[in-house]
């Protein structure tokens, strides 16, 4: 009889779990994307305004760039052939 009492509290224990998961599972993982969704608002909160544009339809922008004549003569470094030794 206390076999039988065993196996059916097992049983028993396996089902409540299971059912105690399907509802609870779902919950946790909403609250751990909301906690990771807020984690990353705060890491990197000063980038949400990025894709809005600041300019008007239409409006055209110009960047200059630095001093557009630099040296092109200039020696980078000097070129190693290597060969593959078998």
């Amino acid at each position: 009889m206390v076999l039988l009492q065993t196996i059916l509290l097992v049983v028993l224990v396996y089902y409540a779990v299971k059912l105690l998961l399907k509802w609870l599972a779902p919950r946790l993982l909403n609250y751990a994307v909301k906690k990771t969704e807020e984690r990353f608002g705060q890491q990197f909160g000063t980038y949400q305004d990025y894709g809005t544009p600041t300019e008007k339809e239409g409006e055209t922008t110009v960047f200059k760039q630095g001093n557009p004549k630099s040296n092109p003569s200039k020696k980078v470094g000097e070129y190693i052939d290597f060969e593959e030794i078998d």
